[in-house]
């Protein structure tokens, strides 16, 4: 068994059997896979942040188009009473509402 080992490692090119060499090896190997900070675990938090911007983008938009209809919802009385029809169905006593809803939405609605 001793032998086999040695004729192994005689066989290896000189510049592999140099230890520094194979301790840089071990360290990178080490970094690059099993260290907390490896390069999968980089990758994946870059990913992550990548959508956390997008989200922060997405919501900031959100966020604006909200206090513009909020404005103008506190300022126009017209809008306020639009915005009550459309969005909950609000109705005056001597008035009918029918509700036409296409296809698409009931087929969006039952999923």
């Amino acid at each position: 068994m001793k032998n086999l080992l040695r004729r192994m490692y005689d066989s290896l090119p000189r510049f592999l059997r140099n230890k520094y060499l194979i301790a840089l090896s071990v360290f990178v190997i080490w970094i690059l896979l099993f260290d907390n900070n490896n390069l999968i675990q980089r990758y994946n938090d870059l990913q992550n942040l990548r959508q956390l911007q997008q989200d922060k983008e997405y919501y900031s938009k959100r966020i604006e188009e909200d206090r513009r209809k909020l404005k103008e919802l506190r300022t126009d009385n017209k809008n306020l009473e639009k915005f009550a029809r459309e969005q909950y169905y609000m109705k005056k006593d001597d008035e009918d509402l029918f509700i036409i809803v296409s296809e698409e939405e009931e087929k969006k609605d039952l999923h």
